[in-house]
């Protein structure tokens, strides 16, 4: 049997594609299950998600384009592979799926059994299936649309010339609407006049919801996903500015806009509705330089401060001046401490001025960190990326699951809304206590503050994200008392002899371009240990993808963290101006060492592994 390509086609390595398989079962499908068999003819792309991690929100914008274009040839299915315990619920899947209006089936793989069989290191990770059943490609991390749009037209015409392009309606079956006065809201606000500002974030729009927090008195925005005076995409955070505006971070449009409630108008005063890439601008005219999905905004020390959820990072906005700038965090993704521009974030998410500390809700780290005048940052509840759970207690060893939102209470605390454990959780700086005010919540993301201050008996209002509504409750006088549960991210551990491991990030350029070299090398590669002392050399900062990393003796396990980019760019001499693309990921990989492990790590930033390719 000849299946070879046609001979003005690139002869591509292809690897037979593993089955799908998902305890959880499909979604979008109109309840159908689905085998690769039935997928013959079409071009699969799989992408490997997980609902927490901004990154896979930014492929599925990114993919949303291609998606439309190619509807009759490419078929999409997300594979959602949990990293926190509560993304392994089926209901939380189904909330997901619906959140981020993903618009493709999505099988639910509870258990990581389809990650295992593709061998997927990170999230997101894009798989191209040909129309044959073969893997043909691999892309981790963001910014790899434009090249997998290159390829599909390839693979398009390529099986169009053998008979084995089958065009056609896809498999997506969108579920029945449900009709709530709020969707999936994110970050709640009240106003002067004792109303509530609220981001009915799936819906993008502002809704001002009456004293009652329940009775809808006006929505803003069109209700449609856009960038214009009348529209916003997925907003979240929401602030008060001394001029009587609200800053409204418009996550999905990478800006930050304003809502005059006096007058209904909104503007836009940072962002280009771009997303920010490395090398870009990291200051300047703020309607000039990108943003990354900022996901909440505080005024704080003549500032709005930003968390810049997409990189990792607080920003600033400073309206006196309309200029922005980075303030705090390197882009790498982790939990360090120290002076703000030698620090680590994870996915920050949520924000509270409170004095002279600015709190934080890092995300990813499942962490509480808080920002001093000196710009110092400082860890009061968390450890890293891997370590979550619910427990109680001295903050050293107390534990979150991904909170989005943090609320400065009257006495110096901070209440938590530890979105994952569906609780409400309180950090007091004074006893170093973590402990717990109200469970039985739903995705809690936002909280605020209601009633008198000064009267002893503050009531505090809860956006409760996945039951769709504000819940009011009592601040209690007593903690209520909850089981310890403690949680590791779950990876299989990748086995490694002792001694030397070579690293390679396998990166080719898309089909058209070359790397670009015009202002020195295109690429970068950094990497760390946790613990810092698993590596004996290797570990920094380089511009070879490649590089012999040496595991220190004595150390038997661990994380390697590895970060990578690429630029590429077009490659016709013809075109004056060349379209370049950035491709990125960041990778955290569990290794073992043992004797026979193996000797060569090689994580597939964009193409196929040579090495592990066959017929």
């Amino acid at each position: 049997m000849n299946d070879a390509p046609a001979s003005n086609t690139p002869r591509r390595a292809r690897v037979r594609a593993p089955e799908l398989v998902g305890k959880g079962g499909w979604l979008n499908t109109g309840g159908k299950e689905y085998t690769l068999a039935d997928l013959r003819g079409r071009i699969v792309i799989l992408d490997f998600w997980t609902f927490c991690c901004v990154n896979c929100l930014h492929v599925l914008d990114e993919l949303r384009e291609l998606e439309e274009r190619h509807r009759d040839t490419v078929v999409i299915i997300g594979v959602h592979s949990p990293k926190f315990v509560h993304e392994a619920e089926h209901q939380a899947v189904v909330d997901a799926v619906e959140r981020y209006e993903v618009e493709h089936p999505v099988l639910d793989d509870p258990e990581l059994a389809t990650w295992k069989q593709y061998a997927v290191r990170a999230w997101p990770t894009l798989v191209v299936i040909d129309p044959e059943g073969y893997v043909v490609a691999q892309h981790a991390g963001e910014g790899h649309a434009h090249a997998i749009e290159t390829l599909v037209g390839e693979l398009e015409a390529e099986h169009e010339a053998k008979g084995t392009l089958r065009r056609g309606d896809g498999p997506y079956v969108p579920p029945e609407p449900v009709a709530t006065d709020l969707r999936f809201p994110g970050k709640a606000l009240r106003l002067p006049g004792g109303t509530f500002l609220v981001s009915d974030t799936t819906r993008h729009q502002l809704v001002e919801l009456a004293a009652d927090g329940e009775t809808v008195l006006r929505r803003i925005g069109s209700g449609e996903r856009g960038f214009g005076p009348d529209a916003f995409s997925e907003p979240q955070g929401l602030a008060l500015l001394p001029d009587g505006k609200v800053a409204v971070a418009d996550t999905v449009n990478h800006a930050i806009r304003t809502f005059d409630p006096e007058t209904g108008e909104v503007a836009t005063v940072a962002g280009t509705g771009k997303q920010w890439w490395q090398g870009s601008a990291t200051s300047g005219p703020a309607r000039e330089v990108d943003l990354s999905s900022p996901w909440d905004v505080a005024w704080w020390q003549d500032r709005l401060w930003i968390a810049m959820a997409g990189v990792h990072q607080l920003w600033t906005y400073d309206p006196a001046t309309e200029t922005v700038e980075a303030a705090a965090g390197t882009t790498n993704e982790g939990l360090v401490d120290g002076p703000a521009a030698e620090a680590w974030f994870a996915q920050p998410s949520g924000l509270a001025a409170a004095g002279d500390r600015l709190w934080v809700a890092d995300s990813e780290t499942s962490a509480v960190r808080w920002l001093d005048t000196d710009l110092v940052v400082h860890t009061a509840v968390g450890t890293g990326l891997f370590d979550f759970g619910h427990r109680d207690g001295d903050a050293a060893q107390a534990l979150l699951q991904h909170p989005l939102g943090v609320t400065a209470l009257p006495d110096g605390s901070v209440a938590v809304s530890d979105t994952y454990n569906h609780a409400l959780r309180r950090y007091d700086p004074a006893t170093g206590e973590v402990s717990t005010l109200a469970t039985d919540l739903r995705e809690p993301s936002d909280a605020v503050l209601v009633g008198d201050e000064g009267s002893g008996d503050p009531e505090i209002v809860v956006v409760e994200s996945a039951r769709h509504r504000l819940t009011r409750l009592r601040l209690p006088e007593e903690a209520v008392r909850v089981e310890s549960v403690a949680h590791r991210t779950q990876r299989a551990a990748t086995e490694v002899g002792p001694g030397k491991l070579r690293l390679d990030v396998i990166f080719q350029a898309p089909a058209g371009q070359k790397l670009d070299l015009r202002y020195g090398p295109s690429t970068r590669l950094l990497v760390s240990s946790t613990p810092p002392e698993l590596l004996a050399s290797g570990d920094g900062a380089d511009t070879d993808l490649s590089r012999d990393l040496v595991l220190a003796d004595g150390v038997t396990e661990g994380v390697l963290h590895v970060s990578a980019m690429a630029a590429s760019c077009d490659d016709d001499p013809a075109i004056e101006y060349p379209a370049c693309h950035v491709h990125q990921q960041d990778w955290g990989v569990p290794v073992r060492v043992v004797e026979g492990g193996t000797e060569r790590l090689a994580l597939v930033l964009a193409g196929m592994d040579e090495g592990a390719a066959q017929e």
